[in-house]
């Protein structure tokens, strides 16, 4: 194995450690020791956090803005809210609508320049000379998920008509987009802690099952910041509703921040889709159907009982970390003991979709479930809350 390899899998291996610390799955005298240790490092974090807001707020760092409307769509804690669907379906409808958008992205574990390349910008001073990677000028597709990152890539690949920039300097992305491409609606994706960029609306993403995480901050929990600072939110998107009662949550979120818009949405299935072939099959397909569910996210479980809802009977399930890197080997690993336990088809995410090489096995097919954000409450489609948020 190379030593590249090598190391993504002790990277990985230690993410899947921390987590089980961080999840309290680990325990013994070790586990307890590192969660005192990680719970000092939060406070310290915390304290940090809350101190640049300070500075911003005091205008000791100054926000930038560039004249146009810019909007950005995150969540107070670390994956599995469900946000890609969300910036899709906006970036979408506003396009509809006649704007020019532009999805602005830090590109999360996508493919860093060489190390003595960045080095020698940063000394320089060059790196605002740098222009951002384009994903897609709002024709093509123009990056791979790996020099992408797999959200920017997925939303590149399904927004035909959207320009998708990454960069982690989303005010030099965003110049970019309004000067080289016209751009007139900037979308930060995962931007509610970059706060540079000012933001004319901010869209707060809480997972109904999971609003706050383990309730710690990082790096002991999953905030990323303390849940008061929900009051910076202009709307708050409840998502994986499923229609039951959530005024528990509601009143909670109304407590934190009484101006906000609340909006509940489910991630509804559309249909299933061949990995590689490109076709499509129903859900119904789903239903009795012995499958293999395979998985790099930060929630399987909700991906997993999704298709259970389906009608699937889960007969092997196989978890990799959160936006793992799959190699040739490890898909035909899956479809062997998919196949071993008698699984007629495997299921993925269209996240994990994007991150899978070539195989040419099919004895097994493997696809991905599409889904898309539908409106429950708070707005009668979705439609309706593009108008009221972007056109009022």
């Amino acid at each position: 194995m190379a030593f590249k390899d090598r190391l993504q899998v002790w990277r990985e291996e230690f993410e899947t450690f921390l987590l089980d610390v961080i999840f309290e799955r680990r325990k013994g005298k070790r586990a307890r020791l590192l969660r005192a240790f990680l719970t000092v490092l939060s406070k310290v974090f915390a304290a940090a956090v809350q101190l640049r807001l300070w500075f911003y707020d005091s205008r000791l760092l100054r926000n930038r803005t560039l004249g146009c409307l810019v909007v950005s769509v995150g969540n107070l804690t670390v994956g599995g809210t469900g946000k890609t669907p969300v910036v899709e379906k906006f970036a979408r409808a506003l396009a509809q609508r006649g704007r020019r958008v532009a999805i602005l992205s830090r590109g999360y574990k996508s493919a860093k320049r060489p190390l003595l390349e960045r080095i020698v910008a940063k000394i320089a001073g060059l790196e605002q000379r740098i222009p951002p990677r384009i994903v897609s000028d709002g024709k093509s597709l123009l990056l791979d998920s790996h020099q992408a990152g797999d959200e920017p890539y997925m939303l590149a690949s399904d927004l035909k008509d959207v320009i998708v920039l990454v960069d982690k300097d989303r005010v030099k992305a965003g110049k970019y987009a309004i000067e080289k491409f016209n751009a007139d609606t900037l979308l930060l994706d995962d931007g509610f802690q970059y706060l540079h960029l000012k933001s004319r609306l901010n869209l707060v993403l809480v997972d109904r099952t999971n609003p706050w995480g383990t309730g710690h901050m990082l790096p002991r929990g999953t905030l990323r910041e303390p849940i008061r600072n929900l009051r910076r939110a202009t709307y708050v998107f409840i998502t994986k509703c499923d229609g039951s009662d959530i005024t528990p949550l509601r009143d909670q979120i109304r407590a934190l921040n009484p101006k906000a818009d609340i909006i509940e949405c489910s991630h509804h299935p559309l249909y299933l889709q061949d990995v590689f072939t490109g076709e499509r099959k129903s859900l119904d397909m789903l239903k009795g159907l012995n499958i293999a569910a395979l998985s790099g996210i930060a929630a399987p479980d909700g991906f997993e009982e999704s298709l259970q809802k389906l009608g699937a009977k889960i007969v092997h399930a196989a978890r990799f970390a959160d936006h793992h890197r799959y190699s040739q080997q490890e898909i035909i690993n899956v479809i062997n003991d998919s196949h071993k336990h008698g699984a007629k088809a495997i299921i993925t995410t269209e996240k994990d979709a994007v991150r899978f090489p070539f195989v040419e096995r099919r004895d097994v097919p493997i696809y991905y479930m599409r889904v898309e954000i539908e409106i429950l409450r708070g707005a009668k489609d979705f439609d309706d809350a593009v108008n009221r948020i972007c056109f009022t």
